[in-house]
């Protein structure tokens, strides 16, 4: 939502009334993840993509009718090898693509092609509020019916796990939102079959958190590699006469406290935040590891050699800590790529943390046996 929410507010502002097209599924390769979006407005105006290019045209005349009156409509498209540069996928994968108007449902019962012009996205339904909480990055997922009965109705599910809509039903409306609380924190969307309905979990979430203790060398290296790939890099060290703002500028905040402060100060560790301990200092490796661990965090890493690996983890069994708790710490921190200097090792940590996020181990492309490069949804 976030690629197309600005061009959609300035297009209902004015009055305009706008068609959304949402990749809802994907098979083999594809150019676009499910939850990808292109806008198109009543003047032929367009934003965003469903695909490379290969597929936009036939969407934007889908999209066109839906304004005009037509039903919301799932579109499939795939390739063959006669049509291999005709409306289809050269790259040999299959989307499907869900085209719906950018409208208000009061959830009163009303067919979605009953329903008045689109309204503006201060709306109060569902749509509207999740655009509004794309467009301020946060966290929430809206569940759309995509097939079966009662096409178009929506249940959005909050942060908080409150929900607003209504899916017609409370066994679709459980499943949506249970689906919703799942993908959400593993910031994907994804079509779900429920009964006789499909479902498509349509995520918004804020860019990642990579939170770093230690205000050194590798710690600046780090947070720029984290800026420049999306994510958001906070810098947290006890030291203020190290934890500056002209030393991180690169980073989101820069917070001079202990570790249970500097929890406390970002807003605390949820499970889309990662950790990376860089101090090489136990008393503060120790605190911010101890917290760290025993929260909700996605990923903790710690720097360090083996042998010194060996010697904090004998310190914080010491302090109570868990062997269960322990077997949660990446350390040494980073992926095995021979790292000299801090920009290699700063691309040796995010490495590891990108392949956690994406559940995956690590390891050369051409080694790869089978599978997709690229995980997406169903």
């Amino acid at each position: 939502m976030k690629d197309v929410v600005e061009d959609v507010k300035a297009w209902t502002a004015r009055g305009d009334r706008v068609a959304i097209a949402t990749v809802v599924g994907v098979k083999r390769s594809a150019p676009r993840p499910p939850g990808a979006k292109m806008a198109v407005n009543q003047r032929g105006e367009v934003s965003g993509a469903v695909s490379g290019g290969c597929v936009e045209g036939a969407v934007v005349e889908v999209a066109t009718e839906v304004l005009a009156g037509a039903d919301p409509r799932l579109l499939h498209f795939g390739i063959a090898d006669s049509e291999a540069w005709d409306v289809g996928l050269p790259c040999g994968g299959e989307i499907d693509v869900f085209v719906e108007e950018v409208a208000e449902d009061p959830q009163s019962g009303a067919r979605w092609n009953d329903l008045p012009t689109a309204r503006l996205l201060g709306g109060a339904g569902p749509q509207s509020e999740f655009a509004r909480i794309a467009a301020e990055g946060r966290r929430a997922a809206l569940v759309t019916i995509i097939d079966g009965r009662e096409v178009g109705r929506r249940l959005l599910v909050r942060e908080d796990a409150s929900r607003s809509g209504s899916l017609g039903s409370a066994e679709l409306e459980d499943a949506g939102a249970e689906a919703a609380a799942e993908l959400m924190w593993h910031e994907r969307s994804e079509a779900r079959e429920v009964g006789e309905a499909r479902l498509f979990v349509d995520v918004t979430a804020p860019s990642p958190r990579l939170v770093v203790f230690g205000a050194v060398d590798y710690t600046a290296a780090l947070s720029r590699l984290g800026r420049a790939a999306g994510w958001r890099p906070y810098v947290c060290d006890p030291r203020s006469q190290f934890a500056t703002r002209e030393r991180f500028p690169a980073a989101e905040e820069v917070v001079a406290a202990w570790p249970e402060e500097a929890f406390e100060r970002i807003g605390g560790i949820d499970r889309a935040t990662f950790v990376c301990v860089l101090t090489h200092d136990p008393k503060l490796d120790d605190a911010a590891l101890t917290i760290a661990l025993r929260s909700e965090a996605a990923y903790v890493g710690a720097m360090g050699s083996t042998r010194a690996q060996e010697k904090r983890r004998e310190r914080l069994l010491e302090k109570g800590m868990t062997e269960g708790e322990l077997d949660r710490l990446a350390a040494p921190i980073g992926l095995d790529l021979g790292a000299l200097g801090p920009e290699e090792t700063a691309l040796s940590i995010m490495a590891e943390v990108v392949a956690v996020r994406n559940g995956r181990s690590g390891g050369r492309l051409r080694d790869k046996r089978g599978g997709r490069i690229h995980e997406v949804g169903a």
